[in-house]
This record gives structure tokens, C-alpha cells and sequence, in this order.
């Protein structure tokens, strides 16, 4: 019987690197799907069932920064930057845009692979794999089991709700779609509602041990949230200045 292996879509202008990568990533047991540039990524992201996506920065047609844009506002699939620039603000950026890891040339196949692991172990429970247009959602889904299912894990606070178990968010019953990042710095606030948190706690809580991003960063994605909130009507997250944010009374 065959399995089906998990999928990544690489995406880089140089043909050795996507040789180095796919040869690496298939022998840790993965399928690889290639791309030699941006806008032939997105084409491949599209029509495939990518978990993940390693993409370089600087490429012809269509750059990384810009495929990760346009991929984070229809999917939270992961993504990982490769690039040959190591300033801090280049991984500043690709972290604001949503990137999960970020990795620089040179770089040793057997440590990106270790980072595809560890990306998708902390995906796994939290996201679902990315299904292109070609794929119909559910296709191959198990029969439903007749068993009854869990009571959900929900917080609520006022108006907002979080689904801890579907990472999903809600504003008045309506949905708010959130990357994994704004879903965990929504639950920090949401733990101690009222409680003002720096931005060095919330950085803690959205992020790995050991990861550490600017203050921009987390400013970044509370403005992310916020708008994406105004969009359904609501203001939940206050500036308190000088200190960080607060969950406010969501009414």
C-alpha cells in the first residue's frame, strides 16, 4: 500500500540549490514540487497540496517577499525564507510578512531539514494542509465516526471568542481569519484580560523558545490584527504607551 507524503513546494531561481534542497528533503521522506521563480510558485502553490513552502528572497519575475504576501492572504500554510542576505532587517520583513523560520546561504541541508521538522511539528495540530484548485476540499476525508466528539475549547471574552482546538477566532459570531502568530498573541491577552503585557511577553508567548524578534515585529502583527478585527467591526486590543498592549472589553 502506498503513502502519501507529506508535499513542499520550493521555490528558487537556482537550480542547484532547488537540487541541493529537494534531494535533502526527499530523503527525510518528503515530496518535493519545484518552482523557478516567483510567479511560477504561486501558479504551483495553487495547483498543488503544499504543507509548506521554502522560498528565496531575491528572484526574477516575482520576489519571495511578494509570493509570501500574496500566499498569506488566502493561506496560513508555513513558510521558510532562504536568502543570501543576513541583515536584520531582511529577516525583520520576511518575519512581518508571516514567514515561520528564516535561513541563510549557505546553509546545510541536514539543518533546513531539521527546520522543516520542526515548523510542521508545531503546524501539525494547528493548521491544515493547503489544498490547490485542482484538489477538492475533503476529497478523501474518513468516513465520519459515530463516536460522540470532544466539547470544544473555547475563551470568550465579551463579543471575541478563540477556538483553541480549530485555531479559529470569532468577532460577534463572525469569522476572523488569523495566521498561527496572531493567534497566539491573541490568546496571551486573552489570558489576563485587562492585564498590560510587554511586548517581550508577547514575543514569549507567540513565538518558540529561544526565537527572538524585534519589538517592530510585534508591533507589526498587532497592527495586522487590529485591522483585521476593525474589518469585522470590532477594537479589542488597546495601546497602553511606553509599556505594550491590552485586551480590552470587546463589547
Amino acid at each position: 500500500m502506498s503513502t502519501i507524503k507529506t508535499q513542499i513546494l520550493v521555490v528558487d531561481d537556482d537550480a542547484n540549490i532547488r537540487q541541493v534542497v529537494r534531494f535533502a528533503l526527499e530523503q527525510a521522506g518528503y515530496e518535493v514540487v519545484e518552482a523557478p521563480d516567483g510567479a511560477a510558485g504561486l501558479q504551483a502553490f495553487e495547483a498543488s497540496s503544499t504543507v509548506l513552502v521554502i522560498l528565496d528572497v531575491m528572484m526574477p519575475e516575482m520576489d519571495g517577499t511578494e509570493v509570501c504576501r500574496q500566499i498569506r492572504r488566502v493561506s496560513d500554510v508555513p513558510v521558510l525564507f532562504l536568502s543570501s542576505r543576513d541583515d536584520e532587517i531582511d529577516r525583520v520583513v520576511g518575519l512581518e510578512l508571516g514567514a515561520d523560520d528564516y535561513v541563510t546561504k549557505p546553509f546545510s541541508p541536514r539543518e533546513l531539514v531539521a527546520r522543516v521538522k520542526a515548523i510542521l511539528r508545531r503546524t501539525a495540530t494547528t493548521e491544515t494542509p493547503h489544498r490547490g484548485a485542482a484538489e477538492p476540499a475533503r476529497a478523501t476525508a474518513a468516513p465520519k465516526s459515530t463516536a460522540p466528539e470532544p466539547a470544544s475549547n473555547k475563551i470568550r471574552h465579551g463579543v471575541l471568542e478563540l477556538d483553541l482546538d480549530l485555531y479559529q477566532a470569532a468577532w460577534r459570531g463572525e469569522a476572523v481569519i488569523l495566521t498561527r502568530r496572531e493567534f497566539e498573541l491573541l490568546r496571551a491577552l486573552l489570558g489576563h484580560p485587562g492585564k498590560v503585557y510587554s511586548r517581550g511577553e508577547l514575543m514569549t508567548a507567540a513565538y518558540d523558545m529561544g526565537t527572538v524578534v524585534s519589538d517592530r515585529t510585534i508591533d507589526s502583527h498587532i497592527r495586522r490584527l487590529r485591522r483585521k478585527f476593525e474589518n469585522a467591526g470590532g477594537e479589542p486590543i488597546e495601546t497602553v504607551h511606553g509599556i505594550g498592549y491590552r485586551l480590552g472589553d470587546c463589547r
